[in-house]
C-alpha cells in the first residue's frame, strides 16, 4: 500500500510539474530537442548499467538473463 502511494505521488507530481510549464516562458520545439539530445546522453549508460545487473547471478538469482538475452541487451544499447 506504502509503493502505490509513493508511485501515484511521482506521477501527481510530474503531472503538476508538466502544467507548471504550460505558464512558463519556455518554447517547447526546444525543450523537445534538449530532451532528446539528454536522453541520447543518458540512455546507453543506463542500459549499460541494467545489461550488467541483469546479468549477475548475485543481483538477480535465478532470474539471471540467459547469454541470448544478455547479446540482445548489448545489441539494443548500440
Amino acid at each position: 500500500m506504502l509503493e502505490a502511494r509513493g508511485f501515484y505521488g511521482i506521477i501527481a507530481l510530474a503531472t503538476i510539474g508538466g502544467m507548471a510549464l504550460n505558464f512558463a516562458p519556455v518554447d517547447p520545439i526546444k525543450a523537445s530537442l534538449w530532451s532528446a539530445q539528454v536522453d541520447g546522453v543518458i540512455a546507453v549508460p543506463i542500459m549499460v548499467v541494467m545489461v550488467l545487473l541483469a546479468h549477475n547471478p548475485v543481483v538477480m538469482g535465478r532470474f539471471t538473463l540467459t547469454r541470448r538475452h544478455t547479446w540482445f541487451g548489448w545489441l539494443g544499447g548500440r
